[in-house]
């Protein structure tokens, strides 16, 4: 049935008692009005393409297409149709283009496997908290420079300055792996303005080890407890001391051998062992319960292989060792509330052990090779620890120089006259 189309005639056509109906215009071949047996109607467009396939565009809704506006698009669509275009391929393409799910999906299966399992669960859990909620439902091609600034500003406003800047390294390597897959052809997480990072130099004092130590012994998780001990004691990383293994230790001879795969330098890093951090690993041997077999890992987790996560611990024990800071934040109800929080990260431990070992005079180079640097720079980090034992050192140069002289009887110099 053909028929000229108007706006009065699409809005009387009958509703079919089931599926649909076309009826088709007279003026341009193909174009037509479809009616669903729930009464919805929609201008169509059928079309042979060059190679003989038979297809239907669906160009829009009546009435928020009418008539002229509708025949008009039908007419353009037929003029890219001679010449070779095919409508409904956009279409398809658009409907199988990869979601960003799609692209977390394969960085995490493909692109995460080749880092360490620390790097790996905190990318994951970035991933999860902060990119999938904020671009999953949008297609990989889709997603811009302003998306991306619009999650930094974000992050950063909670106050996550350090995240918001990970959150787009992440993104950035993304993008970079979806060129290479051929998912879309620029990186739109380039040219992202990151937020300033000074690189820390906290670690705790001896009030504050003091304060650490008690809290430790009161701790209601002990387990966690034990792998604070075990950073304080090796200065190790968090994921080395939760992955480490029973078959890693050689408690007679007071070595831990980290195998390349657990070690940020990806080699394996040789380790003596303190007589307190043999006592605490015989402690923990004594008392697994299992066989090395049954139990190969230090910290076995409870779901998982090992344990993965003590945050909540470090926040407790800092808060009870008055190892935190306070603010007043204003809450959504508008009322000043004084928030606390730790005023030290779990990877301040490391830098606290290394503040212990320089302080017993120490150099830069023993302390880089107990805590598995490989590049002297990596280690030059802590060269403002050595500021305490070479002051010592020299008091005691300057007291062999000019015996007799004590501090209390340095002059100031004054300016000359």
């Amino acid at each position: 049935m053909a028929e000229k189309l108007t706006d009065t005639l699409v809005k009387g056509l009958p509703v079919p008692a089931t599926g649909n109906k076309v009826t088709y215009d007279t003026e341009v071949k193909g174009f037509g009005c479809r009616v669903t047996a729930a009464g919805a109607r929609s201008f169509i467009l059928n079309y042979r393409t060059r190679t003989g396939r038979e297809r239907r565009f669906t160009i829009g809704s009546f009435p928020d297409w009418k008539v002229v506006a509708a025949r008009d698009e039908a007419k353009e669509l037929k003029r890219r149709i001679d010449v070779g275009e095919d409508p409904m391929e956009a279409v398809e393409a658009d409907r199988t283009a990869k979601t960003m799910d799609d692209l977390c999906d394969r960085f995490v299966e493909e692109h995460l496997p080749k880092k360490r399992q620390s790097t790996r669960d905190d990318y994951e859990a970035l991933i999860r908290r902060e990119i999938r909620p904020a671009f999953k439902h949008m297609k990989v091609s889709a997603v811009g420079f302003s998306e991306i600034e619009s999650l930094h500003r974000k992050i950063t406003k909670r106050g996550a300055r350090y995240l918001a800047n990970r959150t787009v390294a992440i993104l950035s390597k993304m993008f970079a792996l979806s060129i290479r897959w051929g998912w879309r052809t620029d990186n739109p997480a380039i040219g992202i303005e990151r937020n300033q990072e000074d690189k820390r130099k906290r670690y705790l004092t001896g009030a504050e080890l003091t304060n650490l130590t008690v809290a430790l012994d009161e701790c209601k998780d002990q387990q966690a407890a034990d792998i604070v001990r075990m950073l304080l004691l090796t200065g190790a990383r968090r994921g080395e001391v939760q992955a480490a293994r029973w078959d890693q230790f050689d408690l007679e001879a007071g070595v831990w051998t980290k195998p390349a795969a657990t070690t940020k330098q990806k080699a394996d890093h040789r380790v003596p062992l303190s007589a307190p951090a043999r006592q605490l690993l015989a402690r923990l041997h004594d008392v697994r319960g299992e066989t090395e077999e049954e139990a190969p890992y230090v910290f076995p987790g409870r779901g998982t292989d090992h344990r993965v996560e003590i945050k909540n611990t470090w926040r407790a024990l800092c808060i009870a060792a008055g190892i935190v800071t306070t603010a007043k934040v204003k809450g959504e109800d508008g009322k000043m509330r004084t928030v606390v929080t730790p005023s030290a990260r779990i990877h301040d431990l490391r830098h606290t052990y290394a503040s212990v070992l320089a302080s017993a005079g120490l150099s830069l180079p023993i302390i880089g090779a107990l805590l598995g640097h490989t590049q002297p720079a990596t280690t030059a980090r802590y060269a403002h620890l050595l500021d305490d034992p070479l002051r010592a050192a020299t008091e005691r140069a300057g007291a062999l120089v000019m015996p007799g002289k004590s501090v209390s009887q340095v002059v100031p110099m004054k300016g000359k006259a």
